[in-house]
């Protein structure tokens, strides 16, 4: 799995480029993304965007993006509704209205994407930070993409925004700690292959001591 980390701004989360064609989590500058992308491949390649959730700053630009492209975007059935709400998309929070669109995949727990002849991504549900959020787990390069559930260093989501809650998200953590990872593309912050296991049940205890 190759996977290219894009950044466009220290607000708007990380976009992740599997294989040049799937985008997780275009962010929210559609110029600098497709900027960014066009350094690293032909946009027109990629077939699938995924959202881990439905926040502004991991969603705004799926819609734009995903019209240049031809792609459809895939989020869970859970936060679908949170792309039309300046609430729950957290919109609000950068002056901004929701992203206002309809996403045309509806994953569920358990769902298979695959990404090559031998990877695929397992879609966990993974709520706290939102009610539809989902991690994205390839077990044979052992690499998760957390979205806003885990980050480096024992760090968690917030889940003071609305459908937020600190015992789901402390429930989806456990779930993550089942996992084997080497590599962990977490949706701020930095990529990290430092026993990232560890890392995971650090997040774990952190989410403890709010509940």
């Amino acid at each position: 799995m190759k996977v290219q980390r894009i950044n466009t701004s220290p607000y708007a989360s990380n976009s992740y480029l599997i294989n040049g064609k799937i985008l997780i989590d275009p962010g929210m500058d559609m110029k600098k993304l497709v900027e960014k992308l066009e350094e690293l491949t032909d946009p027109r390649n990629i077939d699938l965007i995924i959202l881990t959730h439905g926040h502004f700053d991991h969603s705004a630009a799926a819609k734009p993006v995903a019209e240049l492209c031809d792609a459809p975007i895939a989020i869970h059935k859970d936060d679908a509704s949170s792309l039309k709400s300046e609430e729950t998309s957290a919109s609000m929070l950068f002056s901004s209205p929701a992203p206002n669109f309809e996403p045309d995949i509806l994953y569920e727990n358990g769902d298979i994407v695959r990404i090559s002849d031998t990877e695929a991504l397992q879609v966990i549900h993974t709520p706290g930070h939102t009610p539809g959020g989902i991690s994205l787990y390839e077990p044979y390069s052992k690499g998760l993409f957390s979205g806003d559930t885990v980050f480096p260093n024992g760090g968690i989501g917030r889940t003071d925004f609305a459908g937020g809650n600190i015992e789901d998200l402390s429930r989806s953590i456990e779930k993550l700690t089942e996992l084997d990872v080497i590599t962990l593309y977490p949706g701020h912050g930095p990529v990290t292959s430092e026993d990232v296991n560890e890392q995971i049940r650090l997040s774990l205890q952190m989410s403890k001591t709010f509940r």
